[in-house]
C-alpha cells in the first residue's frame, strides 16, 4: 500500500526537529523529507533561536529530555511568547521512556500531540500533516485579522477607533483647528486602582468591566469625537471645537455617571471610579496630538495618585509627572516619553523590558546586534508581572 499523499497546502511546510540525539533527528528527517522541508537543532535553546529567526517553520517536533533547555522549557517558552506565530505553532512531543506524568505535564504546558521514537512512517506523516494544516489555518486567521485591522479605523474586538486612526485623525483635527482658529481637547480616562481589580477579580472580570465602561462612555461622546482604548484600564477621547472649560465639564459628567453606576458579578456589586486628565491645544500651546496625549496621560496619573475619582487639567498642574499604579502599557510609555516625562518611566523599565524581550531576542539573532540579553533577562525577571495584563 502506498503512503497517503499530502494536500498541496502542506507539501512545502517546514518542520523543526529538536532532539539531542543525532540518530533520532536523522531517522525522523529521512522519513519525512520527501513531504516536508526540515530543519534540525540539537537542544531547546537552539530550537528557540531557530523559531525566532525562521518564520517559515510551521510545526515543531521536540524531545522531552535535552541539555541546556529541555522540551518542557522550550514548550513553555513557545506558549508564553508574545509573537503570535510562535505562541500558536503546533508542537508534537517526542517521548521515549517517560511515564504518563511526564506526558501530562507536557500536555498541560500546551503540547498538541505525542509520538514515540519508534512510530511508523505512515502515522508520523499523518500526525505532521494534521499539525501543519492546523498551523496554516491559524496563520490565515491571524493574517485576516491583521488585514481587517489595517484596513479599518475600528478595532474589531472593542468596536472603538484604533489608536493608529485616533493619532492620524487627531492630527487632522489639530491642523484644521490651527487653520480656522479653533481648538481641540484630549481626555485620558483611566479606571482607578485597575491593577488591584485585576489581582482581586482576574482578567475575565476586568475585561467585562472594560466592555461595560466602553459602552457607557460611547453614549456620552459626540459623533465628531474620536474614542479609543489605548491600554488596559485606559481610554482616550479627542474632541474638536471644545474649550478647556467645556472639556472639564464633559469629563466631570462622565466621572459622575460612572461613579453612580453599579455592576453586578456573581452576586457582588462592583463600583468603579475614574481618573481623567484633560489637555487643550490652546490652553497648553500644544503643537501635536502626541504632546496633548502625553500631557493628558500625565494629568490622569496625577489624579489617580491624589486619590482618584477626579479630573485634572492644566490649572494648578504640579511639575512632576507620575506613573499610574496600573497595567504597564508600551503605548502609555511612548506617550509619556513624547510629553517629556522620561524619568517617570524608569521605575517601570523591568516590566517594559519583560514585554519587549521576545522582540529584542529576535532582533539580536536575526541581525547579530550582540544585545546584552543576559542583563535584559535579569532586569525582566524583576518585573511585577501582575501589572503586565494579557
Amino acid at each position: 500500500m502506498s503512503d497517503p499523499q499530502p494536500s498541496d497546502d502542506v507539501m512545502h511546510a517546514k518542520v523543526l526537529v529538536v532532539d539531542d540525539s543525532r540518530m533520532v533527528r536523522a531517522s525522523i528527517i529521512k522519513r519525512i523529507r520527501d513531504r516536508f522541508e526540515c530543519r534540525e537543532e540539537a537542544d531547546g535553546e537552539a530550537g528557540w533561536a531557530a523559531l525566532l529567526v525562521d518564520d517559515s517553520i510551521q510545526v515543531v517536533l521536540s524531545d522531552l529530555s535535552m541539555p541546556h533547555l529541555d522540551g518542557y522549557g522550550l514548550l513553555e517558552r513557545i506558549r508564553a511568547s508574545n509573537i503570535p506565530r510562535i505562541a500558536e505553532i503546533p508542537v508534537i512531543m517526542i517521548s521515549g521512556d517517560e511515564d504518563d506524568s511526564a506526558r501530562e505535564r507536557a500536555r498541560a504546558l500546551g503540547a498538541n500531540d505525542f509520538i514515540t521514537k519508534g512510530i511508523g512512517t505512515v502515522e508520523l506523516l499523518a500526525r505532521i500533516e494534521s499539525a501543519s494544516m492546523l498551523s496554516k489555518a491559524s496563520r490565515q486567521l491571524a493574517d485576516s485579522r491583521e488585514a481587517l485591522a489595517a484596513a479599518s479605523p475600528i478595532d474589531p474586538e472593542s468596536g472603538l477607533a484604533t489608536p493608529q486612526y485616533m493619532q492620524i485623525h487627531g492630527e487632522q483635527l489639530l491642523s484644521a483647528a490651527a487653520r480656522y482658529h479653533g481648538q481641540v481637547s484630549v481626555l485620558i480616562v483611566g479606571i482607578d486602582n485597575f491593577a488591584d481589580i485585576v489581582r482581586n477579580f482576574g482578567r475575565h472580570v476586568t475585561d467585562l468591566i472594560m466592555r461595560k465602561l466602553a459602552k457607557v462612555l460611547a453614549t456620552k461622546v459626540r459623533k465628531e469625537d474620536t474614542f479609543s482604548q489605548i491600554g488596559d484600564g485606559q481610554f482616550a477621547i479627542i474632541t474638536p471645537d471644545i474649550s478647556l472649560q467645556s472639556a472639564e465639564q464633559f469629563a466631570n459628567r462622565m466621572r459622575s455617571v460612572i461613579a453612580a453606576t453599579a455592576m453586578q458579578y456573581r452576586g457582588q456589586t462592583l463600583r468603579i471610579s475614574l481618573n481623567i486628565g484633560v489637555a487643550n491645544s490652546v490652553a497648553d500651546g500644544a503643537e501635536s496630538v502626541s504632546q496633548m496625549l502625553g500631557l493628558a496621560v500625565a494629568r490622569a496619573d496625577i489624579a489617580h495618585r491624589e486619590g482618584g475619582n477626579t479630573v485634572r487639567s492644566s490649572g494648578g498642574e504640579p511639575q512632576k509627572f507620575a506613573w499610574t499604579a496600573g497595567i504597564v502599557s508600551i503605548e502609555r510609555a511612548l506617550l509619556l516619553i513624547k510629553s517629556g516625562a522620561q524619568a517617570e518611566i524608569e521605575p517601570q523599565l523591568p516590566a517594559l523590558i519583560y514585554r519587549l524581550l521576545p522582540l529584542l531576542e529576535l532582533i539580536d539573532v536575526k541581525h547579530e546586534c550582540n544585545l546584552p540579553l543576559e542583563r535584559l533577562r535579569a532586569l525582566a525577571a524583576e518585573a511585577d508581572t501582575s501589572l503586565l495584563g494579557k
